[in-house]
């Protein structure tokens, strides 16, 4: 299942969520392709995906979900980055 969180981080002038997937990235890449979602919003385990695109996301069949429920599923599905794998 493809999730998305309310958008709370700024930056660059807008407010940005994260959309992720809860049992692949092959599910995740294929909907963000679908949305037109560029492949440079991915960030190792999830996309940013602006405010106003937050409508048309859940249209294409995301789910929204809080900040707390998207990362539990997705240290659930083990597809979670940790801040010290990022380093």
């Amino acid at each position: 299942m493809i999730l998305i969180d309310p958008p709370l981080w700024p930056n660059h002038g807008r407010i940005w969520g994260h959309l992720v997937s809860d049992s692949s990235l092959e599910e995740l890449h294929a909907f963000a392709a679908r949305a037109g979602i560029p492949e440079r919003a991915f960030d190792r385990d999830h996309y940013d995906y602006p405010e106003e695109r937050r409508a048309f996301l859940v249209e294409l069949g995301a789910r929204e979900v809080s900040t707390r429920e998207l990362i539990r599923r997705l240290r659930a599905s083990g597809l979670r980055v940790t801040a010290g794998q990022r380093r």
